[in-house]
């Protein structure tokens, strides 16, 4: 699915938190996006899944304007059965078991639960067995584990458009190793247009098709990856403003 970003902005009072005059992420590409804190990158995650409104501009999945009034023939909520996100905890539902989230989230598109049971099972490398047959509520989980839960709960329905922030934040090393690992395979199997916003560059440079970096709300570099090729570009960047 093609996303396109038409005179995008968000201002908060005096402060521009976005400016994007114009954006295309085509379908099936694996954007990263970076920058410092406050760069605009959650903004623009959170503009694309209609989250907040624009001050000014659109965002178009698959050529409907995500923010179009619920009126236009329903035209506004399509986009949403193919959109799998996870942002913050604030996605999830604390007071509901792993199974009982899992299986709500197999309702609400349409996906049985013995299909949800099947890919659940992919994800098992990841939930090192600290995750289903717990009889733990979401809010008793450590935040690496409630990470882990929200981003396989967006993986889960596997979407053609996926959105994750910051998704290594909270995990231990062998778990960032895995998540990325499943967000490049997730990409390569289903052609999945994926967003992931990072500060870890590693993980970003060594997965992302494309990079943009960000500051102070515009997009400054849109820059091809190709083996790492953005690397040393974006080193030199953070280097300099260090």
């Amino acid at each position: 699915m093609k996303l396109i970003v038409e005179n995008l902005k968000k201002q908060y009072g005096e402060k521009l938190a976005l400016d994007i005059p114009a954006l295309t992420i085509q379908s099936g590409e694996l954007v990263g996006l970076v920058g410092n804190n406050g760069a605009g990158k959650t903004t623009l995650l959170r503009l694309i899944l209609d989250l907040i409104r624009a001050t000014e501009g659109r965002v178009l999945s698959d050529g409907v304007d995500v923010a179009a009034p619920a009126p236009t023939s329903g035209a506004s909520e399509t986009w949403k059965s193919y959109t799998g996100s996870f942002v913050d905890g604030r996605f999830l539902i604390d007071f509901y078991t792993p199974e009982e989230y899992f299986a709500l989230i197999g309702r609400l598109y349409g996906i049985s639960q013995s299909v949800v049971d099947e890919r659940l099972q992919s994800f098992a490398p990841l939930m090192h067995d600290e995750i289903l047959g717990t009889r733990k509520y979401l809010h008793d989980f450590s935040e690496g584990n409630r990470q882990k839960i929200g981003i396989i709960g967006a993986m889960l329905i596997h979407p053609k458009v996926l959105l994750l922030d910051e998704p290594f934040n909270y995990l231990d090393p062998s778990s960032q190793i895995v998540v990325a690992r499943l967000i490049q395979q997730m990409n390569a199997d289903f052609g999945t247009t994926t967003i992931i916003s990072s500060h870890n560059l590693n993980f970003v440079s060594d997965i992302s098709t494309r990079i943009l970096l960000l500051e102070k709300g515009r997009v400054i570099k849109d820059l091809q990856n190709v083996n790492g090729s953005a690397t040393q570009e974006l080193n030199d960047y953070f280097n300099a403003e260090a």
